[in-house]
């Protein structure tokens, strides 16, 4: 199987190629996939780099709950379309069960959390939204401190478990205090009618349909690569793919691609032409597989990149160290912004700086600077948490 021809696949079925450019945010997302949400700009620049979509364009779609972020897969943070919120809380429900378990080894009951969710709802009953401050003083003694031993587990208080609960049964959902998805600052308002409630789907089909739309996003892919975003066992994945056929590529076996999609592939020529996209580090071309060798020419696995503040080869990665410049689906590059300048970072393995690839740079430049003030991949990231990855780069430039 032709590699370049796979990366060019993939680069085009997620939009990067232009084809998603006049796309709304929800579209954006039905094609190309959840956007990875952990506080960072990954959702942003999911958007800006296929539809060139402004931030203040994806706030109001936000707003409109059109897009909107969600416990999902795994139990991982993702901002999903419209059209999958049900399938996204029915496949993220069992790691919603997890904190619980933790609580109730320090003595929190299922009694007492149920009585605490009835109480949430009702000071949520309002139309205002609120931050979990106004709702605890709403709630007066329906939740507790958990003590130190709590807080060594990570459970200081009972109403973030009643507020966890409540919205992965989307029946609050979080709303971010200013407007932005880029933050992890929240106020919570009722969520009616439930996004589940019209879901009558069981958790197996719910786990067909998330195979069928990841296979859509990221096929040829293998069932090892939607394991692990899934976060299902070896049985339990080949349970949930077999309804949907998947056919197995030409001279790469283990890769499988959606019965829909094989004349399409077979018919399918990589471009010979450069074409440049800045993407997330989190950007699902690379995240939705965690198989970044996948995507890094033989030549480059070695390449030194700075990761953990220490350098490590690119091609030992599962995950891109910084955000990334790809041509046809390819990593040919990485950057990360210095907010000190107000500039991108950024420096290519061996590829020759042309007009066009220095002009993807400075649009993405300008985007950050303009419209986001900084590139942070998750909320803990901060310039001066990258100083050593921007050293790098300018070096690598």
């Amino acid at each position: 199987m032709s590699t370049p021809k796979l990366r060019a696949w993939w680069f085009h079925r997620q939009g990067l190629d232009g084809s998603l450019r006049d796309a709304t945010p929800a579209q954006v997302l039905e094609r190309a996939g959840w956007a990875r949400s952990v506080g960072g700009v990954g959702p942003y620049l999911t958007l800006f780099a296929r539809a060139r979509t402004t931030r203040l364009a994806a706030d109001a779609a936000a707003a409109k709950i059109q897009i909107h972020e969600l416990p999902s897969a795994r139990g991982c943070t993702y901002v999903l379309p419209a059209r999958d919120y049900a399938l996204g809380l029915k496949v993220g429900e069992d790691a919603a069960v997890a904190p619980m378990k933790v609580a109730m080894k320090l003595g929190v009951t299922e009694k007492e959390i149920v009585k605490l969710e009835r109480a949430v709802l009702d000071a949520l009953d309002g139309p205002d939204a609120m931050e979990p401050d106004a709702i605890r003083d709403a709630t007066g003694k329906a939740s507790r401190n958990l003590g130190e031993e709590g807080k060594k587990k990570g459970v200081t208080t009972t109403l973030p478990l009643a507020l966890g609960r409540l919205q992965a049964k989307g029946e609050i959902r979080r709303v971010p205090v200013n407007g932005r998805l880029d933050q992890q600052r929240y106020r919570y308002a009722r969520w009616t009618p439930s996004p589940l409630a019209a879901y009558g789907k069981s958790l197996g089909e719910a786990y067909t349909d998330l195979a069928r739309l990841y296979f859509s996003w990221v096929g040829p892919a293998t069932l090892a690569e939607f394991q692990w975003f899934s976060s299902l066992g070896v049985k339990a994945a080949k349970e949930a793919t077999a309804p949907l056929q998947l056919a197995p590529v030409k001279d790469a076996a283990d890769r499988l691609l959606l019965p829909t999609d094989v004349d399409t592939w077979e018919r399918f020529d990589a471009p010979r032409d450069p074409c440049y996209a800045l993407v997330s580090s989190l950007d699902s071309i690379a995240a939705a597989r965690r198989n970044l060798p996948s995507l890094v020419d033989a030549k480059d696995q070695d390449q030194p990149v700075i990761a953990d503040a220490a350098a490590k080869p690119l091609g030992g990665m599962s995950d891109l160290p910084s955000h990334a410049i790809l041509d046809r689906g390819r990593v040919i590059g990485l950057w990360e912004y210095d907010a000190d300048s107000s500039s991108i970072a950024w420096g290519t393995f061996g590829v020759k700086k042309t007009k066009q690839l220095v002009a993807a740079v400075d649009e993405m430049e300008a985007f950050v600077r303009d419209q986001l003030g900084d590139a942070r991949s998750f909320s803990l990231d901060s310039p001066k948490s990258r100083v050593k990855r921007v050293e790098a780069l300018r070096r690598l430039s």
